[in-house]
């Protein structure tokens, strides 16, 4: 695995390094050595499945607060998606910053969301899935988003916006009230 440090501290693209012959290819996703070389999480409790149906389609951007932050390794294995992530770590010097990546089934990218971190995607392709494991349990009541329009942070969506779950676009502005996470 070649792990990508992005602008964001503590956040990762990882490549993998497929071994391909004439049945397939075979790669590694998690290494919990290569994992530890890097100070990465190593622990997951959880692994999650999505799909998503539509070109243009934004799912997120959630993170959990403290006590229940969450890593999370973030794959695509059918289609292509953009998968960004914002920075709402509290003190942080890249404080409401993001970060986007393209990750397909193609390229085998992933991405790996530190703790603090607001995380969604959108699907670049008619249908793409997403496999994402995450580090703590979900807890209802940590729940929490940054509006994927928000102009407090103003993500470049590669597309025209397509759907929105109601939910999301419930996602109040950030105002001056929003501190971010304390970890």
């Amino acid at each position: 695995m070649i792990f990508n440090p992005t602008i964001l501290a503590g956040a990762f693209t990882i490549d993998v390094q497929p071994f391909q012959d004439s049945r397939g290819f075979f790669t590694r996703v998690f290494c919990e050595k290569e994992f530890a070389e890097h100070n990465l999480v190593q622990h997951f409790v959880q692994a999650n499945h999505s799909g998503t149906h539509g070109k243009g389609v934004i799912r997120g951007m959630h993170f959990q607060n403290s006590p229940h932050c969450e890593v999370k390794l973030v794959k695509c294995v059918q289609g292509a998606i953009f998968d960004v992530i914002v920075d709402v770590r509290k003190g942080s010097p890249t404080f409401l910053e993001w970060y986007g990546a393209e990750l397909s089934a193609e390229n085998k990218r992933m991405m790996y969301v530190p703790a603090g971190f607001a995380h969604g995607f959108q699907s670049l392709s008619d249908y793409s899935e997403i496999t994402y494991m995450v580090s703590a349990f979900y807890n209802k009541e940590s729940e929490s988003g940054v509006k994927y329009d928000d102009p407090k942070v103003n993500i470049e969506w590669p597309l025209p916006v397509s759907l929105v779950s109601d939910k999301d676009q419930a996602i109040p502005l950030i105002d001056e009230s929003f501190s971010g996470v304390s970890l």
